[in-house]
């Protein structure tokens, strides 16, 4: 699904809304924790893997700016600007870092099995990094590896498995779905 040409075909803006769609559904999909565990993260690498770095990049973007102009599209049925702006923000705007890093590696590598992977796993690491900073940072009495204990360890093995079935289902639909 990737283009030279500026612009989206009207199928693609379609695809982008759809992709904005599940990450939403999949945010409320949620098992409380200091960080709630959602699907959120998934449905971010399914629409990057679906419908490649430009148009998947764009549906998180859609996404948070539903969230940002107070449609409840957040983990726990928030939205709003000040979710983006509060402690669990950065892990939010780091969506959009995962999205960026598969962009880049899809454009200079292709889809090839282990370059997607790659790009998945440094934006994964890029937007635990990023999240983490911005946590910590509201949070100075935590502090960075206190941040990270309690907003990144426990998700690990998690965002791995839900890494490996969108990878999984991602590149299966991909096939099927027309450009």
């Amino acid at each position: 699904m990737e283009r030279k040409k500026p612009g989206f075909k009207t199928a693609e803006l379609a695809y982008i809304a759809l992709g904005a769609a599940m990450i939403t559904v999949c945010a409320w999909i949620t098992v409380p924790f200091t960080v709630p565990f959602t699907m959120q993260i998934f449905a971010v690498f399914f629409s990057l893997i679906l419908l490649g770095g430009r148009n998947g990049t764009v549906s998180v973007a859609v996404y948070l700016l539903l969230g940002a102009i107070g449609i409840p599209v957040f983990s726990g049925g928030k939205g709003g600007f000040s979710v983006l702006i509060g402690p669990t923000g950065g892990y939010l705007w780091g969506m959009l870092l995962i999205g960026a890093a598969y962009w880049i590696a899809a454009r200079f590598f292709g889809k090839k099995l282990w370059f997607e992977i790659g790009a998945l796993l440094a934006g994964l690491a890029v937007c635990y990094l990023f999240g983490t900073v911005w946590f910590s940072v509201l949070n100075p009495d935590r502090g960075f590896f206190a941040s990270l204990l309690v907003c990144v360890v426990p998700f690990i093995v998690p965002d791995l498995l839900k890494l490996a079935l969108a990878v999984l289902l991602g590149r299966k639909l991909r096939e099927r779905i027309p450009a």
